[in-house]
């Protein structure tokens, strides 16, 4: 049974977030990648919020955005993974990053989570937007 599955009545939206990031998680460390933090958060109002940080056996930092939908109408997952929330994420990048002795190879990904699947979209957007 999937995230998509019910069992009797109707996930809440945090639960069903929370649902398809399991299912990303172990879908990406399923190929090697392994994880340093999940839902890492900047302090303060305004801020951003990554969903999963990870370590890619290349030694990359992979900052992974991951949005569940129910179809891939409007264009799916990574569509929505507007400007906006591009910078969001870059600004929680930067903060985590700042707190690390040297800089290691970094990208962005987006992990969709759909009735049919999951999809892996690596480099998906880049700090420079």
């Amino acid at each position: 049974m999937n995230s998509f599955e019910r069992s009797g009545s109707a996930p809440t939206t945090k639960k069903a977030g929370d649902a398809g990031e399991d299912e990303a998680l172990a879908y990406l460390q399923g190929r090697g990648l392994r994880l340093l933090a999940r839902n890492y958060r900047t302090p303060g109002r305004g801020g951003g919020e990554i969903d999963l940080i990870m370590r890619a056996p290349d030694t990359t930092l992979v900052f992974v955005e991951v949005r569940r939908r129910r179809s891939v109408a409007h264009g799916g997952a990574a569509a929505s993974v507007g400007r906006t929330k591009q910078g969001r994420i870059v600004f929680a990048a930067q903060h985590y990053l700042a707190s690390l002795r040297s800089l290691p190879p970094c990208r962005f990904d987006v992990v969709e989570v759909t009735p049919d699947g999951l999809h892996w979209l690596q480099a998906a957007f880049d700090a420079g937007r």
